[in-house]
């Protein structure tokens, strides 16, 4: 086999489509179904410098301040200026993103100076994937569900890799793809707090390449999203997703005060919540714990009845199921883990420190500092993703 990746979220199923483009042979590894993986769960968006008044300039700025500038200006250039590609590349495999009137509706989010998030639907993880599954089925790559990798050994002409579970066995690649996620769910379980990742993501494929001496990069800088579900108890680990304060959504202490900037760096927002709560300004849910209020009414109160139905549809329906009509009742909100900032140290091709071994996705660092832009993950997960399978098709012949 040329070229094995490890891992099926958004940043694996490109590498495997691009490396299949390049002409490798290429192997799907995946611990569950093609596809499960936090990708799918991402509400938001993704951003690119698509706008009459955005550049890849003001993107790549944007970025590099929202990561306190602890990210490697050659990965934030990198992943800033393919952005537009990226988009294109998703929209000529069936990603259909959301227009008005013809033009692509652009939204501006937390920390950025411009508006820059593009939408497809709702859940534009999801249709991604959708997209991305299909592309891998036609490029033909292999796939192995159910199946984990337990051990990695370094040969003459590349990497053994020793699978376990429904595809078990012994596969030998010239080389490997690391996309396997930044395994926050596995964190949040050991500590015992929230956590809005897929089951999955469990952290053992980055661990196993510490142990092998790969250089990380700030792995223990963890992003929390500041909107978490407080309550109802169905809805808990829930994140609103940053749409809905793009769309006017503000944030109210028990008093009612509002104290921070919404659409602030998103852990400039997760902190601000968090000291409201610590200094005793926080509102108590019936089930002991306590947050802030988010007051999703005020969308509908400035861009007119139905709006919040209409745009926001998905959250709409998950609340009003769990009896609560986001349009005239304020939420309860707490930070909660979403994503890992750092990870296995890449350069600008994909490589980590380990011959012949790439990464991509959350599971690498120094793309996103010691913050990640909100909607820059999507991003990375196609740039460097398609990147790692390019380079990796190329270190493999």
């Amino acid at each position: 086999m040329d070229v094995v990746v490890v891992g099926s979220g958004g940043a694996g199923m490109s590498a495997a489509i691009a490396a299949r483009e390049a002409g490798a042979s290429v192997l799907v590894v995946t611990k569950s179904a093609l596809g499960a993986s936090n990708t799918g769960r991402a509400q938001g968006g993704i951003q690119a410098a698509m706008g009459d008044d955005d550049s890849v300039d003001s993107h790549c700025r944007d970025t590099f301040a929202a990561g306190h500038e602890d990210a490697r200006p050659e990965l934030v250039r990198k992943l800033t200026s393919e952005g537009p590609d990226a988009i294109a590349w998703l929209s000529s495999i069936g990603v259909s993103f959301t227009r008005d009137e013809g033009r692509l509706r652009i939204l501006r989010c937390g920390g950025a100076s411009r508006p820059r998030l593009l939408q497809a639907g709702e859940r534009t993880g999801a249709e991604m994937v959708k997209a991305l599954r299909a592309g891998v089925r036609a490029a033909e790559a292999q796939v192995r569900e159910s199946t984990a990798l337990r051990e990695m050994t370094p040969t003459a002409s590349g990497w053994r890799l020793d699978l376990e579970g429904a595809g078990a066995g012994t596969v030998e690649a010239g080389a490997v793809v690391l996309a396997a996620g930044g395994g926050l769910r596995g964190e949040a379980d050991r500590l015992g707090i929230g956590s809005t990742n897929h089951p999955d993501a469990t952290p053992e494929v980055l661990e196993l390449a510490m142990a092998l001496g790969a250089v990380t990069e700030h792995l223990d800088s963890w992003q929390r999203h500041p909107t978490g579900s407080v309550w109802p108890e169905a809805l808990a680990g829930y994140a609103l997703p940053e749409t809905t304060r793009s769309y006017g959504a503000t944030l109210h202490d028990a008093n009612g005060e509002r104290f921070v900037d919404e659409l602030a760096p998103r852990d400039v927002v997760a902190d601000a919540i968090v000291r409201v709560v610590e200094d005793g300004r926080g509102v108590a849910a019936p089930n002991g714990l306590r947050g802030v209020w988010l007051d999703t009414a005020a969308i509908d109160r400035e861009h007119g009845a139905g709006f919040t139905a209409a745009r926001l549809a998905y959250v709409h329906n998950r609340y009003a199921k769990a009896g609560v009509d986001i349009t005239r009742e304020r939420v309860l909100v707490y930070p909660v883990l979403h994503y890992r900032n750092g990870g296995l140290l890449i350069d600008t091709h994909g490589a980590t420190t380990l011959p012949g071994v790439f990464a991509a996705g959350e599971i690498s660092g120094g793309v996103h500092g010691t913050n990640r832009l909100m909607g820059n993950s999507l991003l990375d997960t196609v740039v460097f993703g398609r990147t790692a399978g390019r380079a990796a098709a190329a270190a493999a012949r």
